[in-house]
């Protein structure tokens, strides 16, 4: 438990929510029921072991935040409680409520003790990673996922591991119960172009096709955009992201609109692909942005807005 003061409110209640929400209990000394609620709020920070942090504030040592919470929600009377998340008064509640009321609106804002498991496991595969240990990240978000099957960005990491160790039967499977949605989320499609790629380059009939194709048919004809789909699709699937990224920044100079912005979206899903995790930086400061993402970034911009 926080007592929030002017001083601590910026690191506490604002930073600290970035990372774990954090309910608010606005109180006073003078007032009976915030008395019988305070023990109630204790006794849950504890049995949710960590999932939210619990936050006191004197309304009248502290009537400048008070105030101010209590003209944004409408509320003129304590015990007020505020639930902060990214750094954002997110709901709230008043009164001395009982703790089934209070686990309630806890669980609608609080992340569940699965997702905490699978966050964790993320973060150890991470790690792992960064030690040159492939097959132990592996394992680590293969357990996120199952603790978790809604961690959409637990999925994304496992499965774009599979790929680029080449399990592809293995990273369908794990694509499978998210396929659905897929178009509606960024990182998902990303996945599925990559994996489109990989089906072009590797069909299942037929003759494969080949990069020394598809440049002989880009000689012949510049404007041949179907034979730079094809080759820039042809370096997706060899995980040669710049080359790639090269030949759809050729297609989109001389036409942005081809095939309803295709050579775009191939893009922008290449962007989402090499994306590197975020390095661990100390609290307050902004983590670098990867130097390949943000100068393709740039390219990108520049020709579409030209």
């Amino acid at each position: 438990m926080i007592d929030i003061t002017l001083e601590n409110f910026q690191t506490e209640l604002i930073d600290g929510s970035m990372t774990t929400p954090v309910l608010l209990d606005i109180w006073a000394e003078w007032c009976g029921p915030c008395k019988q609620l305070g023990p109630v709020l204790e006794k849950l920070e504890v049995e949710y072991g960590g999932r939210f942090t619990l936050a006191k504030l004197d309304a009248d040592k502290v009537p400048q935040i008070s105030q101010q919470l209590s003209q944004m929600f409408g509320v003129r009377s304590i015990p007020f409680c505020v639930m902060f998340k990214d750094g954002q008064p997110v709901d709230g509640f008043v009164g001395a409520i009982p703790a089934d009321q209070i686990r309630a609106f806890l669980d609608k804002h609080v992340p569940g003790q699965d997702e905490l498991e699978a966050a964790e496991h993320e973060e150890a595969a991470q790690d792992a990673l960064a030690e040159g240990d492939t097959q132990g990240a592996l394992e680590r978000l293969q357990h996120a996922v199952a603790t978790d099957p809604a961690n959409d960005d637990a999925r994304f990491d496992y499965i774009k591991l599979l790929l680029q160790e080449g399990r592809i039967d293995d990273a369908k499977v794990a694509f499978a119960p998210v396929i659905a949605k897929a178009p509606a989320v960024r990182r998902l499609d990303a996945l599925q172009r990559w994996m489109d790629a990989i089906d072009f380059a590797a069909p299942a009939t037929g003759a494969a096709p080949t990069i020394a194709d598809a440049e002989s048919r880009i000689a012949a004809n510049k404007r041949d955009f179907q034979a730079r789909f094809d080759r820039a699709r042809l370096l997706m699937a060899a995980q040669r992201w710049t080359d790639a990224m090269d030949e759809l920044l050729d297609i989109l100079m001389r036409d942005k609109s081809w095939n309803e912005e295709l050579a775009r979206k191939t893009y922008i899903a290449i962007l989402e692909l090499i994306e590197p995790p975020k390095p661990k930086v100390a609290d307050g400061q902004i983590p670098p942005d990867d130097p390949t993402v943000a100068t393709y970034r740039r390219r990108l911009s520049s020709v579409v807005l030209s």
